[in-house]
């Protein structure tokens, strides 16, 4: 501590004696001494006031109790509920001696100090997320907590913050949900999903005029809460002519990926995935680890569709191009663009629209190489490399980057991603050259959340 107040004392006198050598005109003249000048900063009055506070709750037998997923996972969140510019404190907490243990306080910044002014209180095992959204479109955030109630039941509840404390404007159980704005009023509407008798259904919950959060329609789903929970997600996004909508993809235990699309339609929520036919998803493909997403930033989300390519031999291991296909309202999809996606190195690259069915690819390795090697045919049919992307680990990485040919696509800590044009890159007529490939290169970003709602 005394050396770390030393350094903090020395930086302060060096940053005075800039500023008085400097000559700046209206500074104010400082006389403090020694001691004054090596003294840590005090935290602001009112901190100091909710530190006290929350001592007070942790010594009445209280521990802290983080929420355990989302992506609000502090003990200690600040928030500006209600609009106003500060922010409230939201400390979480279990006390196990009594009946509704988990416990949630609102603290409000009053002059120099901070107030209780709600307290919101679960009976369930664990809090499991919380978000903060306006969904009634007066400028103040509601406050919407997950509670765990058992091992297989989740609770949602959805409070506002009012004069008289937190009050509840809805109770639902529920297994994953998300707050968008489904029909461009401005207002944050909330999905919620949840199982029933026939399997999994969407919920969805809008403001009405005269006041209360309602549940206005429901759409059923083809993934089911286990599909969703083991490997699933739900991806708030947009489909083609600007229409919001909610993408549910559920994994299945042969490694399946089935993906629903929740938009409005005539004011009902409806899932524009259904086939017709079999009253089920007709986005059902395998899972490569990827989901909808907005692959190439055109404002719109795209969902993965795997395409099996053609081997060059008997003995190649089976490889897939993915196209990512952008919907419209109806469910007719068009594709956006074309990718391959080298999961295990953690890059993808995007296919040129005249490489579409006339391109293979191999994939190998060697001592800390793995590379892949993009083909076409020739004349007589005979295979004829034209690019190789390599990611290369091991100490002498630096030095395998740029042997020969190669140049440097991406450097990362462990990694280096290099690429090299082969000779048949020059006689074929849809070759890249090696700005292309950069621009056409990426590296799979890993997002990294909690869990979701």
């Amino acid at each position: 501590m005394r050396k770390a107040a030393r350094k903090a004392g020395l930086a302060l006198v060096a940053m005075l004696a800039v500023m008085l050598l400097s000559g700046c005109s209206g500074l104010p003249k400082f006389s403090a001494s020694p001691q004054d000048l090596y003294s840590l900063p005090a935290l602001p009055a009112n901190y100091t006031e909710l530190n006290s506070r929350i001592n007070e709750i942790l010594s009445s037998g209280a521990e802290y109790a983080a929420p355990t997923a989302g992506t609000n996972i502090q003990s200690v969140q600040m928030v500006d509920l209600d609009g106003d510019g500060g922010e409230e404190a939201l400390a979480f907490f279990r006390n196990s001696g009594d009946e509704k243990p988990m416990k949630i306080y609102v603290f409000s910044a009053r002059h120099d100090t901070y107030e209780q002014t709600g307290l919101i209180e679960g009976s369930g095992t664990a809090i499991y997320s919380i978000d903060y959204k306006d969904l009634d479109g007066d400028g103040r955030k509601e406050i919407a907590v997950g509670w765990k109630a058992a091992t297989e039941l989740q609770v949602l509840e959805v409070y506002t913050l009012g004069k008289n404390g937190a009050e509840m404007l809805l109770r639902t159980n529920y297994v994953r949900y998300v707050i968008q704005d489904m029909d461009g009023d401005g207002r944050q509407e909330l999905v919620v999903l949840r199982s029933d008798e026939e399997g999994g259904i969407a919920d969805y919950y809008g403001w009405q005029e005269n006041g209360g959060l309602a549940g206005l329609s429901s759409a059923r789903l083809s993934v089911t809460m286990a599909e969703l929970i083991q490997q699933g997600k739900m991806t708030k996004g947009c489909m083609r002519d600007d229409v919001p909508a909610v993408f549910v993809t559920g994994v299945t235990e042969l490694s399946g990926a089935v993906t629903d699309v929740l938009a409005l339609r005539n004011g009902e929520l409806s899932n524009i995935a259904l086939s017709g036919q079999t009253g089920a998803s007709k986005l059902v493909y395998s899972f490569y680890g990827l989901y909808p997403t907005d692959i190439n930033n055109d404002g719109l989300t795209e969902v993965p569709t795997p395409v099996k390519l053609p081997e060059l031999t008997d003995d190649d291991a089976p490889v897939q191009r993915i196209d990512w296909l952008s919907y419209d309202e109806t469910g007719k999809g068009e594709v956006a663009l074309r990718t391959y996606h080298c999961v295990e190195d953690g890059w993808y690259f995007q296919l040129p629209e005249d490489w579409t069915d006339r391109i293979y690819i191999t994939r190998g390795y060697s001592q800390d190489e793995a590379s892949v090697t993009f083909h076409t045919r020739g004349e007589g049919g005979e295979p004829v490399p034209f690019l190789r992307i390599a990611a290369i680990t091991g100490t002498s990485r630096e030095i395998k980057a740029v042997r020969g040919s190669r140049f440097l696509l991406s450097r990362q800590p462990k990694t280096l991603y290099a690429a090299e044009l082969l000779e048949g890159n020059d006689a074929w007529q849809y070759g890249m050259t090696a700005d292309e490939v950069r621009a056409a290169f990426s590296l799979i970003q890993t997002e990294w959340v909690a869990g979701e709602n």
